[in-house]
């Protein structure tokens, strides 16, 4: 299992440099450089809740999710006051 997620993780990193040209190797370390602080802390994953892997690394996944989780529950009561409003009139 983890083998696996080892080989997508390479198979993202090389998905996305193959889309340019590199003309030194100072460029492709840059470019792998960017690639690897994105995925860790902008990339959501569907695996981790749909947090980054620093947010897991950090702890921060329980404060997130109780942070998206009312909001979530806001977002409800507000569509349904306003689907009620439609309903009366």
């Amino acid at each position: 299992m983890t083998q696996g997620k080892i080989e997508r993780y390479h198979r993202s990193m090389k998905n996305i440099l193959l889309l340019e040209h590199y003309y030194s190797p100072d460029e492709l370390i840059d470019q792998i450089s960017l690639f690897v602080d994105h995925y860790n802390n902008n990339r959501y994953h569907e695996a981790l809740n749909n947090l980054t892997p620093a947010d897991v690394y950090y702890d921060k996944g329980r404060e997130i999710l109780t942070r998206r989780g009312r909001i979530k529950k806001i977002t409800i009561l507000q569509r349904r006051r306003y689907n009620r409003s439609l309903m009366v009139t």
